[in-house]
């Protein structure tokens, strides 16, 4: 007998059950797809019909409606571009992809050569014999990435025996990447890379913006090159088949291939619209100037004490956090010797530093990332460059990072150690250092900077919640990965498993300790 308190399920009736439609769309102009998309809003037209009906002059207008004066960013997260940005280097690259809303790939260190990828050259004017240290040094350290990526190779291929059931070019491939590993510490931040990049529009706004704010004269041509690609033309990879095409249809019909070649090879610009406003923002520009100077204030010249690979950083106020983090971006000092020096000031004083971040902001500005304040876990990370660009890729998470310095030294591979290679190592980092410091009367001021090598620490700021936590630790731990961040990945843990002990048993992360299969990736 069927149990009363239970509802009976019926089947829908042909008339009642109507079918959701779903489909994909593609050949619409960026800008064009996200009229359309926003429509759903403001239209009871479906996604067929809007696109039927707008035309690019409608979108254009529609946006300068919604976005521009009503300021409905939103519409802009509806537009996803494709950019390819190509011999920038190392350097701009770590700037250029500091979004938390961002999508790419970049070159690997790990899994390219990069011997022959040539480096970024400053500005240097008429100071010739500055820019003459800086190639000569440029070459140098390329020179021995060359000769350190051929000797670890020898000396990976002597200590790890090739199994029978690995073909040669695999086994000499996989050790290959373990070399570069290595060399990879010797590359300047000159060094030139490449990129992919899909972004939204938002995002991209954002990002041409930060990018023109830039200290780096690199960077803020990169900025209004970015700019320009989303204004201009965009590279059509069916253009020279459609080209052909139309060749063939004006051959047989001359009036058909005009309409034929008005179609099918009108340039398509991606977000002539949407970024038609982006520009430096003087918020940003002012505030770091100020945050420099009250940084340098605040901590009266102390010295940067000794730090841990991680700290973590927890509780406290939320002003207190908020204030430290304005001036960590701003220095080099630790976010704990920040923290401590903001605590002993009075409540007054630290609302002075709150208010430098905010009071040049404009009616459309975002806040500062400083301002990204509350979340339970802060890790304060000082590691090797190269490891940081791969820790970077985390964006469930905020990041604060601080210049590039020669102020915390270099880290030394244990494997560049084993091999015999320590010395000449140092001696090359000791070459760049000193370079670096030759060119301090340099036209551009960040040109020292291109010289450091990736082995060279910087220090960041990472604010994440639990689960981000675990997830960092658990992956960033794993024996295939690089031995840098599996550090930082397991010292992470332990900090965590120090305070929270009761969370331990939940982080499935790998112990750094235990020996790695070299030929495992």
């Amino acid at each position: 007998m069927a149990d009363p308190t239970i509802p009976k399920t019926t089947t829908p009736s042909a008339k009642n059950a109507v079918q959701v439609n779903v489909f994909a769309v593609h050949g619409v102009d960026p800008e064009v797809q996200a009229y359309a998309m926003a429509k759903y809003s403001r239209s009871a037209l479906s996604m067929k019909e809007s696109l039927k009906e707008i035309s690019e002059q409608k979108a254009e207008q529609f946006l300068n409606t919604f976005y521009f004066q009503y300021g409905h960013r939103s519409i802009a997260d509806l537009a996803h571009l494709a950019f390819a940005i190509e011999r920038l280097s190392i350097l701009a690259a770590i700037v250029l992809v500091d979004e938390q809303r961002w999508d790419g790939q970049e070159r690997s260190t790990r899994y390219q050569n990069f011997k022959k990828s040539g480096y970024y050259v400053p500005d240097f004017g008429t100071e010739t014999k500055c820019q003459e240290t800086y190639c000569a040094t440029a070459d140098f350290l390329f020179a021995e990435y060359d000769a350190f990526t051929d000797a670890m190779l020898r000396y990976y291929t002597a200590h790890v025996a090739r199994p029978e059931a690995m073909a040669e070019d695999a086994y000499t491939r996989t050790l290959r990447a373990r070399a570069f590993d290595n060399s990879r510490y010797l590359l300047p931040l000159a060094t030139n890379t490449s990129l992919g990049q899909i972004v939204n529009a938002r995002t991209l706004e954002t990002q041409i913006a930060r990018l023109l704010s830039s200290p780096y004269a690199e960077v803020r041509n990169l900025g209004g090159l970015l700019k320009d690609a989303a204004k201009e033309p965009a590279f059509n990879v069916q253009a020279e088949a459609l080209r052909g095409l139309v060749e063939e249809i004006k051959a047989s019909d001359a009036a058909l291939g005009a309409k034929a070649e008005q179609q099918l090879q009108r340039p398509i610009r991606v977000a002539p619209t949407l970024v038609k406003y982006a520009n430096a923002s003087e918020y940003e520009i002012a505030t770091r100037k100020e945050l420099a100077l009250a940084a340098a204030e605040i901590m009266a010249g102390a010295a940067i004490t000794p730090a841990p690979l991680v700290d973590l950083v927890e509780d406290g106020s939320l002003e207190v956090e908020i204030a430290a983090t304005l001036l960590y971006s701003a220095c080099h000092y630790s976010y704990r010797q920040v923290r401590e020096r903001v605590e002993s000031l009075t409540a007054a004083q630290r609302d002075e530093i709150i208010d430098l971040g905010l009071r040049h902001r404009g009616p459309h500005d975002e806040l500062l990332r400083s301002f990204h304040a509350g979340q339970r876990f802060c890790f304060d990370i000082l590691m090797d460059i190269g490891g940081f660009r791969d820790m970077h890729r985390h964006r469930r998470c905020t990041q604060i990072e601080q210049g590039f310095t020669q102020l915390h030294g270099y880290d030394t591979p244990p494997d560049i150690v084993a091999a015999g290679l320590q010395e000449r190592y140092e001696a090359a980092m000791q070459r760049a250092t000193l370079s670096s410091d030759q060119l301090a009367s340099a036209p551009d001021p960040h040109a020292p900077l291109y010289l450091l090598p990736m082995g060279f620490r910087k220090r960041t700021l990472f604010k994440m919640d639990l689960a981000e936590a675990l997830y960092i630790a658990e992956l960033r731990s794993g024996a295939a990965g690089h031995f840098s961040y599996r550090n930082v990945a397991y010292a992470m843990y332990e900090e965590v498993a120090k305070k929270h002990p009761g969370l331990a048993p939940y982080f499935r992360v790998t112990d750094v300790k235990e020996p790695v299969d070299l030929l495992k990736r």
